[in-house]
């Protein structure tokens, strides 16, 4: 008899404990999935301000390239045309010179 009792107590407890446990479990289940939301959105949030400074940062080595590269076209520019037939003359000017 004893048994019995022991066991109708122990279901009547596990029974408690499903009928209030649902309620707590589904609590905590959706405490998690708002914390798990949250952080995702934070994590989502820190991503894209990362891509965004990342973006600014390629604007500027693609500004920094291109000026670079105007400067390099001005200098090229600016160099006398004339240098590379000056050589020649001076060049034709030494062979001459030796030439029998």
């Amino acid at each position: 008899m004893k048994k019995i009792i022991a066991l109708s107590a122990l279901l009547a407890l596990s029974a408690l404990g499903m009928a209030c446990g649902d309620g707590a479990a589904n609590a905590n289940a959706n405490t998690n999935k708002a914390v798990a939301n949250a952080m995702n959105t934070a994590a989502n949030a820190m991503a894209n301000a990362a891509n965004q400074a990342a973006t600014a940062a390629n604007s500027a080595a693609t500004a920094a390239n291109a000026a670079a590269n105007s400067m390099a076209n001005a200098a090229n520019a600016a160099k006398p045309a004339t240098a590379p037939a000056a050589n020649a003359a001076a060049a034709n000017s030494n062979a001459n010179a030796n030439h029998k």
